[in-house]
């Protein structure tokens, strides 16, 4: 047995898998953003590259070096989606910060900064606590937390994706 094919081989399909897992990640988001097209596209790549290299698996079970450049490529392919995924960074987050004492500095220093918000009066634990939420472009969510650690280290934050933007105040 040559080694260098073998391993080709399985070298190979590890990279053909990494690109498929990827490709999957891409289409997953552009159908959770609904861009159609851009699902269609990745959708058909990534089924092309998946059968070719599920046959190159499956007609050669017993090489072992196909079946772990495949498993491993699968792994491999993940990570990298997710790195694509974090930087590209499309859609939208909604923070929702909580202040007991420095709301009113947060809100200032986020207007100041150029972002729309909403102040909210709201009851904790404790007693009175000011609420805030902000929806930012998701490439502007750690420019935003990083203002308000700023503010106020103690703040606590959740953020979640939406959806649907309709009028209302934007950052340029």
């Amino acid at each position: 047995m040559d080694l260098i094919p073998f391993f080709l081989a399985g070298l190979l399909i590890f990279a053909f898998r990494v690109i498929d897992v990827a490709l999957y990640s891409m289409r997953l988001l552009m159908v959770l953003q609904r861009r159609k097209l851009l699902a269609w596209v990745f959708g058909f790549f990534q089924a092309a590259v998946y059968i070719s290299v599920v046959r190159s698996v499956i007609l050669n079970i017993g090489e072992w070096n196909r079946v772990v450049g495949y498993a491993a490529g699968f792994a491999t392919g993940v990570v990298v989606g997710m790195l694509i995924e974090s930087r590209i960074a499309l859609g939208y987050t909604r923070l929702r910060i909580i202040s007991p004492r420095l709301g009113d500095r947060i809100a200032e220093t986020l207007r100041e900064s150029g972002y729309g918000l909403t102040e909210i009066p709201a009851q904790g634990l404790d007693g009175m606590v000011t609420q805030i939420n902000c929806t930012v472009p998701r490439r502007q969510t750690p420019r935003v937390l990083e203002i308000v650690e700023g503010a106020d280290s103690e703040a606590f934050i959740t953020a979640e994706s939406v959806r649907a933007l309709q009028r209302g105040f934007w950052p340029k």
